[in-house]
């Protein structure tokens, strides 16, 4: 219960003090911009407090504006200014009161006094025009008397501080009459005195001053500046009245005969003026010349001949553009003066606009005639060329020329001549003429096609596809038309009785070579032919191009080791004596490769060395010797393995295994028998067995060179395709049977039989697989092969 009468008691100050402040307001008046510190009135005594008391106390002075313009000292209970106070910023509309309010709050009891503070007015503020620059426009036609509205000046201030009259600098033509609103708003209209005219003056320039009614007064000035706008009240004025003028017959349209100036005095349109013939201008006179309506300027619009009219007389006016149209007129006058007028002229009378390039010298192109009007010296005329040209002129008459042609004409040099006949006369100045003619030439078929070439080298990487593009061979016909449609074609060769057509195609429009057949560098290497560019001319001309097609070697083929000889798989087994000594030749691996030089280029490697102190191989000869002589620790059984590596890219490579096996006897080593003379008298089976295969080699071969002649003989047709294999040749197109064929089951006598022969004329094709049966076909190497067929049998082939 005590608690809730303590809530309510202070409650009871609030509400009593609030009554009691509102039944009584203190009121105060100020004038505006007091400086700060200013005392306004002391509080305490007007409000009865006690001074010594309002420094223990709480004393708020709470003012109902944003800016904080008053406080209080609580020493004294002045209430004095902390800031400026402006009344317009006070009270931004023009009242004649305005009042700052506050409460005085003091605590302990508490206790509100109401305050009023009236701001009263003084003249701070200068009248001023919302425009600095006040622009009228006024016509010259207007009456004296005639006002204008002018916009008021604002001042601020109220009362008497403002705006209390108006002022205008000193003019004869312009005054002003001030009159108030019903708000007291003093307002102001210019008024006219004087009537105006532009041609005199054009622009005005005027002070207008508003001055208020404070002590001392203010004022503010808006400059004035009113534009005399024009009226069509003067005509307009040519320099002259009459022109007198000569000048000569032809000439030429457009030229300037008199530039006309009139002028007026007015501005604007009433100042545009537009000039024309009048009525008493004749009509053939206006068609003689022309009048710019804007500038004024005659000129010469027809032919003026002196014979037709020697004088011309034009009347003009100048007319101005206003609403009431003023004009002036003038009288032009224009002596014509005789000359040379007349121009000599050219008639085509017969003409051959299109020839063959090859019409004969002498042969008439065109009959041209000339004359001219004149007579005398001005009448004689002359008929020439304007450049040198395979054409002349001959005169058959006074008027008449023949054109003939002078010199052979070449369409591929200048298809068509611009010939341009000029004629002049005799008279002074001379006068002429001219006239162009254009002859056109026909082609005759007179040129033969031309390759940019006379021999093209073409390299051809082996192996490759059929109907791959070569290269094209294009030749240039600078005839036209069909004389300059070219057809290509292979001239026909036969190597070996294999037709050129049968290897290589061209496009017979665009001459873009092709190969048939897939080439093999280790069958042909080159091709030597000839290929024929032909027009469709009427006749036909040609040319031809030679060819050279270089077959280019890949690294396709695998080196064969044919030393040592194998007698079973790629194993070989020798015997050798443990007393061997150091650098003896132990054995020699040879190995051939049928690619190109580069490609064929052998190295030899082991690739497995049972004691490496023991042997060495030299890399490029294949001789494997010993390093060392044999000791009781090595081992009885040595095992090499060689390979023999070509040297293209990648690298293609074969291997051998050679197993030595050391012996007490005394044998003779591999070098021994090496290095034994041919003609020692001990008949080996080395060479028993290599005489058997040379004679055999012979017999095939001779039997083969017959059944090639009796098949030629008969000229059979070529046999149905076989089956496709990689390394066969074929002859012309019935012929599959080699120059001779050697039959041998002894593989050994094969290899050496291989290594002889590519000094000579067969041709190694792949090793065989032991226990093979062999056919190895042989050909010289100068039958020319051309090429490597899948659809022939294989010239080396085995059976198991």
């Amino acid at each position: 219960m005590m608690n809730t009468v303590g809530r309510w008691v202070p409650l009871f100050f609030v509400l009593w003090a609030t009554w009691e402040t509102a039944l009584s307001v203190t009121r105060y008046s100020i004038p505006e911009e007091m400086e700060r510190g200013s005392v306004v009135a002391n509080l305490a005594a007007d409000l009865g407090l006690d001074v010594s008391g309002l420094a223990q106390r709480e004393v708020k002075l709470d003012i109902f504006h944003n800016n904080k313009y008053l406080d209080i000292n609580k020493r004294t209970g002045e209430l004095f200014i902390v800031n400026n106070i402006d009344r317009e910023t006070l009270c931004p509309t023009k009242t004649t009161t305005c009042f700052l309010k506050l409460d005085l709050i003091i605590e302990s009891p508490l206790r509100i006094f109401n305050i009023e503070l009236g701001i009263t007015d003084i003249n701070d503020n200068a009248p001023h025009f919302r425009r600095d620059k006040i622009e009228l426009d006024i016509s010259e036609s207007a009456t004296p008397g005639e006002r204008f509205s002018l916009p008021n000046a604002f001042d601020p201030d109220v009362g008497a501080n403002t705006v209390n009259t108006y002022k205008l600098s000193e003019s004869e033509h312009f005054t002003v009459d001030i009159h108030s609103g019903s708000d007291g708003t003093k307002y102001v209209d210019l008024v006219l005195m004087k009537a105006l005219d532009r041609e005199e003056m054009a622009v005005h320039n005027l002070i207008l001053t508003a001055i208020d009614g404070g002590v001392p007064a203010r004022s503010g000035t808006a400059s004035i500046i009113v534009r005399v706008q024009d009226t069509n009240d003067n005509a307009p004025q040519f320099d002259q009245t009459v022109y007198s003028l000569n000048m000569s017959e032809n000439s030429p349209a457009g030229t300037v005969v008199v530039k006309l100036n009139a002028t007026d005095a007015d501005e604007g349109p009433n100042a545009d003026l537009t000039y024309s013939f009048t009525l008493y201008t004749s009509e053939k006179t206006q068609e003689m010349f022309s009048l710019n309506s804007k500038t004024g300027e005659i000129a010469v619009k027809g032919t003026i001949d002196y014979e037709d009219m020697k004088i011309f007389e034009m009347f003009l006016e100048a007319k101005d553009n206003g609403p009431v149209q003023l004009s002036g007129q003038c009288r032009v006058t224009v002596y014509v003066k005789d000359m040379n007028d007349n121009y000599p002229e050219i008639t085509i009378k017969s003409l051959k606009n299109t020839v063959d390039e090859n019409i004969p010298v002498g042969s008439v192109i065109a009959l041209v005639g000339v004359s001219d009007r004149d007579t005398g010296d001005n009448g004689k005329v002359n008929l020439t060329m304007n450049k040198s040209l395979p054409f002349i002129l001959n005169q058959t008459s006074d008027y008449l020329y023949e054109l003939l042609v002078s010199e052979p004409l070449d369409r591929e040099v200048v298809p068509e001549y611009e010939i341009m006949l000029v004629v002049t006369d005799k008279g002074n100045p001379p006068l002429s003429d001219n006239e162009t003619i254009t002859v056109h030439l026909l082609d005759v078929n007179d040129n033969a096609p031309r390759f940019p070439q006379t021999f093209y080298t073409i390299p051809v990487m082996e192996n490759n596809a059929p109907g791959a593009l070569l290269s094209s061979l294009t030749a240039i016909d600078p005839d036209l038309h069909e004389n300059q449609y070219l057809v290509y074609f292979i001239i026909e060769k036969e190597i070996v009785n294999t037709s050129m057509s049968m290897l290589f195609s061209i496009n017979p429009e665009n001459g873009n070579l092709y190969a048939l057949k897939t080439f093999d560098y280790e069958i042909e290497k080159e091709f030597l032919f000839h290929i024929e560019a032909r027009d469709s001319g009427v006749p036909p001309l040609s040319s031809n191009v030679t060819v050279h097609i270089i077959i280019m070697d890949q690294n396709d083929n695998t080196p064969l080791i044919v030393s040592p000889w194998r007698a079973h798989g790629s194993v070989v087994e020798e015997k050798i004596p443990r007393s061997t000594d150091k650098g003896t030749l132990i054995a020699k691996v040879i190995a051939i490769d049928s690619d190109s030089v580069h490609n064929s280029r052998i190295t030899y490697q082991f690739l497995h060395n049972t004691d490496a102190t023991l042997f060495s191989l030299d890399q490029y000869n294949g001789e494997i010797r010993t390093m060392r002589m044999f000791s009781y620790r090595d081992s009885r059984h040595q095992q090499l393995v060689v390979i023999a590596k070509d040297n293209g890219e990648p690298a293609l490579s074969a291997t051998v295994t050679v197993k030595l096996s050391t012996v007490e006897t005394a044998l003779k080593t591999y070098a021994d028998m090496t290095e034994v003379p041919l003609g020692y008298d001990i008949f080996s089976d080395l060479n028993l067995y290599l005489v058997i295969g040379l004679g055999s080699v012979s017999f095939l071969l001779l039997i083969t060179i017959l059944v090639t002649i009796v098949l030629k003989c008969q000229k059979t047709k070529p046999s149905k395709a076989a089956p496709p294999c990689r390394n066969s040749v074929i002859s012309e197109r019935n012929s599959t049977i080699a120059d001779s064929t050697l039959v041998s089951n002894d593989a050994y006598w094969y290899s050496l039989f291989l290594a002889e022969t590519r000094k000579g004329k067969l041709v190694v094709r792949q090793p065989v697989p032991k226990g093979a049966r062999y056919v190895v076909s042989s050909l010289p190497r100068s039958t020319g092969l051309t090429e490597t067929s899948d659809s022939a049998a294989s010239t080396l082939q085995y059976s198991k």
